[in-house]
């Protein structure tokens, strides 16, 4: 009985400080300015359709500043990659654009039943986990696709361990005009910065950022 409760209080222990250690690093985000001592290194989560689309037109608004980039598609999208590529070769630069393009499962596919996703979602964390830790960026970037949910995950484990803060940068795509989508509202408690797009979004959820239509 007595190893019971111990192993009880063990656990209760580690939740309650999983928990201060989250809310210390979602409520350090502020504070946080990546890049004070060089080129800030950003992991930018591509979705399928449109979503990559707008994520690009947010990519040619970053200065040079921000490299190396690391694009994140779902193993199982090629159109993505073909529009990333497409859009590394147009930079017009001197400098040898620095990019790398990695893949991982897609946390839901098309039409997929929500109770399936949870098991498609947690094999995208398998995936997300040693992608992060093997590529510690300063910043994640992203807008909307279920696959940034366990790549966001896996960034702020990092910092709950105390291996490097990483600031993750939410935008969420123009097309949500009233509610926000199912990602947004789960980045919603731990993104750092989360921009919407439209002033209704503004008034509804007083922790996003309004600048107007960004893509």
């Amino acid at each position: 009985m007595d190893v019971l409760v111990g192993a009880g209080v063990a656990f209760l222990s580690i939740c309650l400080l999983f928990i201060v250690r989250l809310w210390a690093v979602v409520k350090s985000g502020p504070n946080y300015k990546p890049g004070r001592k060089g080129p800030v290194a950003v992991l930018v989560v591509a979705g399928s359709g449109g979503h990559t689309t707008e994520i690009l037109r947010l990519m040619e608004c970053l200065s040079a500043a921000y490299t190396p980039v690391h694009y994140v598609v779902a193993d199982t999208d090629r159109m993505s990659e073909e529009k990333i590529c497409a859009f590394e070769k147009s930079k017009q630069s001197n400098a040898e654009s620095q990019f790398t393009i990695c893949r991982i499962p897609r946390s839901r596919e098309v039409h997929q039943s929500w109770s399936s996703s949870v098991l498609s979602t947690l094999k995208a964390l398998r995936y997300s986990l040693p992608l992060v830790f093997r590529l510690r960026p300063d910043m994640v970037l992203c807008n909307g696709p279920g696959t940034c949910v366990p790549l966001c995950v896996a960034a702020l484990l990092l910092g709950i361990l105390g291996m490097k803060k990483v600031l993750i940068v939410y935008v969420e795509s123009i097309c949500r005009v009233q509610t926000l989508s199912l990602t947004g509202k789960i980045l919603y408690l731990v993104s750092d910065y989360f921009f919407v797009q439209w002033s209704s979004l503004r008034d509804k959820y007083p922790k996003s950022i309004f600048l107007g239509r960004i893509v």
